[in-house]
């Protein structure tokens, strides 16, 4: 075996204990005993044993009652029950109780040793299981957040650092730039990252429809709720709940929120039971609360019950270096799931993606690849692959500034100013347009 198996053993007869100790001994476990069930609850406050093998009927506290008092300790311990008096409904009560198996006296000590044995593998089991999980959430970690620059390492270094809290933290930063892969490995760094991380996108639903998302209903609370439905609040117990745009919840959303983030507790709607829920929040905005708070559009009270921790990631022509770990990541990503030869890029390709001022930010990269990707004919990437290549090259203009007021400029006029097109094709959001029309102070012609 990789370890020593820890066994307690618990009789009240001497002759048991001793036999059973030189057996487990010259078998390689490591043992310990206890003469009843008070010595053996003393012992477990201050050690902790992989098998507890212990006899149902003692003088004061028998078998039974121990069993149930090691497992309000430690639910996952492994309890054999021993007896000379088994009977079906003893048997059925232990098993019930959360004994791993029972066996009778006199014992066999080959079945014995089969039952320790088996008691052991699943032991080591559970515990592969865990580094294996472990494993995993090490794997995403690394592949979820690319980049080397002193911006992103800043960044990262915030996520440690707040990970074991279960602070609410608010992240800013601009659409497009990574915000959820942020949220996501908090949570998958934090004490709750085996429980679901739960996402609502708030700007994308409306303010009825947001309610009965986030709190749940009731089976005829409202036209086509034909059955109970969980809220995301109920869905996240004991794990993390991660508000997207949450600049554009209501005022009403705002009081319904502050009052369910201080109390942990909500209705569903059309209902009436209290439901508890223990979760972290938390939230993401490419606005400016702040701002918002000074003018009367966001509660401040929730304001400052939310952003307990801010992290503000970087857009992307603030990591220029970082332009390439991202392009080798996509090409690998869109290649391997594309089922294509691995591509490279020309150093003339990616020097125009560096000079590029990206105002849809990594998502805009990881698009302009996939579709360079799609429609590359050679091994490499070359500068008529990527998208908006006339831009890239775009003379006249020394600040990216410049250059990104000018490309909004020409993208609104040639959809007439429609902000839903314009948005589609400059591949942000339309409140991130709303606020570089804002920014640059551009003007409708009339």
């Amino acid at each position: 075996m990789a370890k020593k198996i820890s066994i307690l053993i618990v009789d009240d007869e001497a002759s048991v204990r001793d036999s059973l100790y030189n057996w487990f001994i010259e078998d390689g476990y490591l043992v310990k005993c206890a003469q009843d069930a008070k010595e053996a609850l003393t012992i477990l406050e201050s050690e902790s044993f992989d098998i507890i093998l212990a006899d149902i009927k003692m003088p004061g506290m028998d078998g039974l009652e121990m069993l149930k008092r090691i497992k309000a300790l430690k639910q996952d311990a492994i309890v054999i029950m021993m007896t000379a008096f088994a009977t079906v409904d003893t048997a059925v009560q232990a098993l019930k109780d959360g004994a791993f198996d029972y066996i009778t006296k006199p014992f066999d000590p080959d079945d014995l040793s089969h039952l320790i044995r088996n008691a052991g593998k699943q032991i080591m089991l559970a515990e592969e299981n865990e580094v294996l999980k472990n494993k995993v959430v090490l794997l995403e970690n690394v592949e979820d957040i690319i980049g080397q620059s002193e911006a992103i390492r800043s960044v990262l270094q915030q996520v440690e650092s707040v990970a074991q809290s279960n602070a609410s933290v608010i992240i800013t930063g601009e659409s497009g730039t990574g915000k959820e892969l942020v949220a996501r490995a908090i949570h998958s760094n934090s004490p709750r990252k085996f429980f679901p991380m739960v996402s609502v996108h708030c700007g994308a639903l409306s303010e009825s429809l947001l309610e009965s998302e986030l709190f749940g209903h009731e089976k005829g609370a409202f036209t086509g709720a034909v059955y109970n439905r969980k809220g995301r609040f109920e869905m996240a117990d004991n794990g993390t709940i991660f508000l997207d745009e949450i600049a554009t919840i209501s005022t009403k959303m705002q009081v319904e929120l502050l009052r369910v983030l201080e109390t942990k507790k909500f209705v569903r709607v059309g209902g009436h039971k209290e439901i508890s829920s223990d979760f972290r929040v938390i939230c993401a905005t490419n606005r400016d609360l702040k701002t918002m708070v000074e003018e009367g559009l966001f509660r401040e009270d929730l304001y400052y019950r939310l952003n307990v921790v801010n992290i503000d990631v970087p857009p992307l022509r603030e990591r220029l270096e970082d332009i390439p770990l991202l392009v080798d990541y996509f090409i690998r990503k869109y290649c391997t799931s594309m089922n294509r030869p691995l591509m490279s890029v020309e150093p003339a390709a990616l020097k125009k993606l560096e000079e590029f001022p990206f105002p849809g930010n990594i998502r805009e990269l990881e698009n302009m690849i996939e579709r360079a990707i799609v429609v590359g004919n050679g091994k490499k990437i070359t500068v008529k692959d990527l998208p908006l290549g006339k831009t890239i090259a775009s003379p006249g203009f020394e600040s990216l500034s410049d250059l990104e007021k000018n490309h909004i400029t020409q993208i609104l006029a040639k959809y007439n100013w429609n902000i839903s097109s314009s948005a589609k094709a400059l591949q942000v959001d339309r409140v991130t347009l709303y606020n570089k029309i804002k920014k640059y102070d551009l003007k409708q012609p009339k």
